[in-house]
């Protein structure tokens, strides 16, 4: 893939173009506009730029940050200058995680279509990269890094300074000494494939190769039967036939003399381990693997809260940009806070806030847009409705005429249900979850308004699932009926709410007797805790029939989060999280949500969906036996500096392990540090950890640099759920604050899982 990079960087005319260089405008805001110099570098990995055109340059990007190219027809910062730029020679760079935006105007329609292809050429080319083709690409960028004088060699002073640049500590004579052996021209520098010998030289794995030699025969290679021993005994894969190890020998030996012979020499062996096959995330649980024909209550689903903010809750910006990267990362439940604006059009922003406004209709057309990219199942819009009457009908318009097809109206093929419809059935579908006026009154204003007629389905359901209003329902209903004054919510917008009818919740025994099926109930994180530790059983029971949402606590106005994991363990589906706020607390959310295809929809265990479930999340009895959990952290490899602006300093790494579950399963458990060394840090320590009810355990891996003057900072973290772990020798492939992969940092662990014959527990 690398020749295959290379290649293109010489025959591709817009490759070309980029490398040679070009002038366009950088804009922040409607007032920062600013002419900058943009070039591809001749690594085909990374943007430059610079004030002047032969002015001294900086990097502005890397190719691997980037996450796609969009038009900029579709960049809300570039429309809102539409007048003073041309959207056509606009184009914006998205990145991974929460970096924002690049919006870059060029000189011509023309220069930006060649923008916008190479670049998507280049992050086409990275994303279907395989271990060993990135690891060779991120060599290229460390020799690009330490050639300082640019002159494609590298002096041993030269070795030195990025040595630590790498996080490598290391005796001066043995450093020289391997650079001596991989300098093969006798020239004193270090050119390209004499590099690369020398970084395999550097990070030969002692461990791997111990692993390697007891189940080789001769320790040069691993015959078909002796891998096959390998993954039965060691990687706990009973099932593993002689064919599929076969097939990982097929896909993972370099050589071809190895494949013919169906032998795996050493290379290909550390190949598979740090493959997808040797990941502790079992790739059997990475494409939608549940059933997802069961009722919508029965799931986990991945949900949103203040989600048009990308700041904090009282003066941080509101934009579509919130939308889009919820969307994108699976996201499934997304809160829309509508508002009053001017000219009749409303707005979205947190109320009562400085946060900044955008239209609604801006946030309905990027969720048309962007609803269905990442999965199919059903999204839900879940509206904090403040506007009045004339508004709301405005926001109702816009639903039906920008959604169309995609929004659900009615009952589906008009059938009155008894439960909720799956996601399944549900697909690429987009549900209004919010108030809705009883059946009486939209029959009392239907004709006055002369709004739709309401479907007979929807009709039916209304009327035999009948309630009495709740608080807020009865001050939509005038005191004096004669008088006929509208109700506060607008009958167009209430009859867009067919399965989930938002109503207020008193008493577990009260929604038993007067809720339904399609009604829903939101919740402060304070009173569904409380709830938690007063009526868990209840509150696992009310989650079998009855959708619950929650919410983070009004006090959070820096947009922190709490932990999903105590309100998933008592089945609540719509656990909301600020998702613009990296943290422990988005890292269990992503982790959980990573699993079945990131679709955002994740079955819960058979006893959370049990209505008559005696499971209490407080006082637990698993259904199955306990287990045991031995993970032994084995070592590390090219762990990234936590200060990269420090050049002479090395961090002293330590491995901490984590696990969320129930309250009597949460625990944690680190290794020693190891001192000057993020490079290739051996630990070889064993920690242990007994779990009652494991099908509700995550696990999250930290990897911290040691400070004993002040608390460790972060260097990378994965975080998994339980039911997806491999056993065996496995490589976590570590992700930073953000999310985003740091490869090629990952930790080598063991991992065996005894199940607990002392039996079960509360």
């Amino acid at each position: 893939m690398a020749s295959l990079l290379q290649d293109q960087l010489t025959t591709d005319q817009d490759l070309l173009l980029m490398q040679e260089g070009m002038p366009m405008r950088k804009v922040r805001s409607k007032s920062w506009k600013k002419l900058r110099y943009f070039r591809l570098q001749n690594d085909g990995m990374t943007v430059w730029h610079a004030r002047q055109a032969r002015g001294s340059a900086k990097p502005s990007f890397s190719i691997s940050d980037v996450d796609t190219i969009r038009d900029g027809h579709d960049s809300e910062l570039l429309r809102s200058l539409a007048e003073e730029l041309p959207l056509e020679q606009g184009f914006t760079v998205v990145f991974h995680g929460r970096r924002s935006n690049l919006d870059l105007v060029a000189n011509s329609v023309e220069e930006a279509q060649m923008w916008m292809r190479g670049l998507q050429l280049l992050v086409d080319l990275v994303t279907s990269m395989d271990h060993q083709e990135r690891l060779d690409q991120w060599l290229s960028d460390w020799f690009q890094r330490g050639d300082k004088n640019q002159d494609g060699k590298m002096s041993f002073q030269e070795v030195q300074r990025l040595l630590h640049l790498m996080n490598v500590e290391m005796d001066q004579e043995y450093a020289f000494s391997l650079f001596q052996a991989a300098d093969t021209s006798q020239s004193g520098t270090l050119e390209g494939e004499e590099f690369v010998q020398f970084y395999k030289a550097l990070t030969k794995r002692a461990e791997v190769q111990e692993l390697f030699e007891s189940f080789s025969a001769d320790g040069q290679k691993l015959t078909l039967l002796e891998f096959l021993d390998f993954l039965r005994e060691e990687q706990k894969e009973r099932d593993c036939t002689s064919e599929l190890a076969l097939e990982l020998i097929d896909h993972y030996e370099p050589s071809d003399s190895g494949k013919l012979r169906h032998v795996l020499s050493m290379d290909g062996f550390l190949s598979y381990l740090c493959s997808k096959d040797g990941d502790i995330f079992n790739p059997a649980c990475l494409p939608i693997y549940q059933d997802m024909t069961q009722p919508l209550n029965h799931y986990f689903i991945c949900s949103s809260h203040n989600t048009y903010l990308v700041g904090d809750q009282l003066c941080g910006q509101s934009s579509v940009e919130g939308y889009i990267r919820a969307l994108k990362r699976g996201c499934r439940c997304v809160e829309v806070d509508v508002w009053d604006g001017p000219s009749g059009e409303p707005v979205v922003y947190h109320g009562h806030t400085l946060t900044s406004r955008i239209l609604f209709k801006d946030v309905v057309a990027t969720v048309a847009q962007y609803a269905f990219q990442t999965s199919d199942y059903p999204v839900i819009l879940s509206l904090e409705t403040h506007c009045s009457w004339e508004q709301q009908q405005t926001m109702a318009r816009h639903l039906t005429e920008i959604l169309g097809e995609q929004l659900l109206s009615t009952t589906l093929d008009g059938v009155l249900p008894t439960q909720l419809p799956s996601p399944e059935e549900l697909r690429r579908r987009i549900l209004v979850k919010g108030k809705k006026l009883t059946l009486e009154e939209d029959l009392e204003y239907e004709e006055e308004e002369a709004e739709p007629e309401l479907e007979e389905s929807e009709l039916a359901l209304e009327s035999q699932f009948e309630t009495e209003p709740e608080p807020q329902e009865q001050n939509l209903q005038s005191k004096d009926k004669k008088k006929k004054s509208k109700p506060i919510l607008c009958p167009a917008l209430s009859s867009l709410v067919i399965y989930l009818k938002s109503v207020s919740f008193r008493s577990f025994t009260h929604s038993k007797e007067h809720y339904h099926f399609y009604e829903i109930s939101s919740f402060s994180e304070t009173k569904a805790k409380r709830l938690i530790k007063e009526a868990g059983n209840e509150f696992v029971q009310h989650n079998t029939w009855q959708l619950s949402r929650v919410y983070p606590s009004g006090l959070r106005t820096d947009s922190s989060n709490y932990n999903p994991q105590e309100l998933w363990n008592a089945g609540c589906q719509m656990v909301a999280m600020n998702m613009q706020t990296a943290g422990l607390e988005m890292d269990i959310c992503d982790g959980h949500f990573r699993q079945n295809g990131g679709c955002g929809y994740v079955l819960k265990p058979d006893f959370l969906r049990d209505i008559q479930s005696s499971f209490h999340p407080e006082r637990p009895i698993s259904p199955f036996k306990a287990q045991t959990l031995l993970i032994q952290v084995i070592s590390g490899q090219q762990l990234p500096k936590v200060d990269k602006t420090k050049e002479g300093s090395i961090v002293d790494p330590l491995v901490k392990v984590q696990i969320f579950g129930v309250r009597l399963d949460t625990a944690r458990q680190e290794t020693n540090y190891v001192e000057n060394n993020g490079f290739n840090p051996y630990w070889g320590e064993t920690l242990c950890f007994r779990v009652l009810v494991p099908e509700l355990a995550m696990l999250r891996f930290v990897v911290m640099d040691y400070d004993w003057k002040s608390r460790n900072d972060f260097i990378g973290q994965y975080t998994l759920p339980w039911t997806c772990m491999q056993q065996g020798y496995r490589h976590i492939h570590l992700l930073s604050k953000d999310g985003i992969s740091l490869r090629p940092a990952s930790i080598f662990v063991y991992i065996c899982i005894q199940e607990d014959l002392e039996g079960d527990e509360s």
